[in-house]
């Protein structure tokens, strides 16, 4: 009718509705970013929330098992945050204080032909480089402080869309699944929707220890070697284990530039920053990430650096669970693929 193809028509109205939603997904970027850790938040507190229900007497226990768990959850945050956060403050505002004196420092010459004199002429040369940088940035400080104390909202909304997809996760999944009609896709899907369940929950929770791993490993070796700074600096490393690679690489290099500058064991923080990451990245890493995350570090460091340039630091904190994911679905249509192109192989007659 009228000439016009109707399958290409539907073909055409397909493709631009899913233009459309991924303009949509676009414009909301920070919204879905605030939800996608509300889900990495609950999927960390569901294996606390899981034991408590399962200690509970009697059904219908979930919501009193949240409450226990946020409370839990709240006891033990103020507990790290009294016990910890304020020698990070106290630390933290000691080198805001000694910041005049190092720049002062990096700007006198270095006798000698030594290592250390080396590296503090290549950071003097970096620091005169980068100098006429900085005046043009302070106009920018102040919007970027504000933006930050309203983003800090977010610290408040994220456990609270945590709790509702813990207390009603089950019942969303049931819902989603009750849309496709198929029964044999409706089994394949939630098969898939279990992996990704298990890897997101196990990501999660390896982070998590990689962090706490991290922070307790350098604040008790740093402690050890007398490093300036050393609860500052080792809470800074764990902070930065969320981002794959790029984060304890950064980590590193502004631990040994602290200890370089300050007179502190340089050789000594090179040496155990080397022997950690080879621990960690060769022994703790692949065990705890031992189920859905093999993927090759070239491919890593590609999603690290594309997700960082598309969404900034959300971006490299979320490329490697998305690149788990296409693993996952690409592995899945890939067995899918396998098993129907190659025919069953009849049994052997006798």
């Amino acid at each position: 009718m009228l000439g016009i193809d109707t399958r290409a028509a539907r073909y055409t109205w397909t493709a631009a509705l899913t233009v459309l939603l991924l303009c949509l997904f676009y414009l909301i970027r920070t919204t879905l970013f605030v939800f996608v850790l509300a889900l990495l938040f609950a999927y960390l507190l569901s294996p606390l929330v899981n034991v408590i229900d399962r200690f509970l007497p009697g059904k219908g226990t979930r919501t009193l098992a949240l409450t226990i768990a946020y409370v839990l959850f709240i006891a033990a945050l103020f507990a790290a945050v009294t016990q910890i956060g304020s020698r990070v403050i106290e630390q933290a505002n000691t080198l805001a204080k000694s910041m005049p004196a190092l720049l002062e420092k990096l700007q006198q010459p270095v006798p000698g032909n030594s290592l250390r004199a080396e590296l503090i002429a290549r950071i003097q040369e970096q620091v005169a480089r980068s100098s006429s940088d900085v005046f043009a940035l302070l106009p920018r400080a102040g919007s970027r402080i504000i933006a930050l104390a309203s983003n800090l909202i977010y610290v408040v909304i994220i456990p609270i869309l945590g709790f509702f997809f813990l207390k009603d996760g089950g019942e969303i999944r049931r819902h989603f699944l009750e849309l496709i009609d198929d029964e044999s896709q409706r089994v394949r899907v939630d098969d898939l929707l279990a992996d990704i369940d298990l890897l997101l929950a196990r990501y999660m929770r390896a982070i998590l220890l990689l962090s706490v791993a991290t922070f307790t490993a350098y604040s008790i070796f740093f402690s050890i070697l007398h490093v300036p700074f050393s609860i500052l600096l080792a809470a800074l490393a764990g902070s930065l284990e969320f981002i794959p690679m790029i984060g304890p690489v950064t980590a590193g290099a502004l631990i040994l530039i602290v200890t370089l500058v300050n007179g502190g064991p340089f050789v000594g923080a090179l040496v155990f920053l080397c022997v950690y990451r080879v621990f960690q990245d060769y022994i703790l890493a692949p065990q705890l990430m031992r189920t859905g995350m093999k993927l090759h570090p070239l491919l890593i460091l590609f999603g690290v650096f594309a997700g960082a340039e598309l969404s900034g630091v959300p971006g490299a904190f979320l490329s490697v669970p998305v690149l788990a994911l296409i693993r996952i679905v690409y592995r899945r249509l890939r067995s899918r693929r396998i098993a129907m192109v190659i025919p069953e192989v009849p049994a052997a007659e006798t």
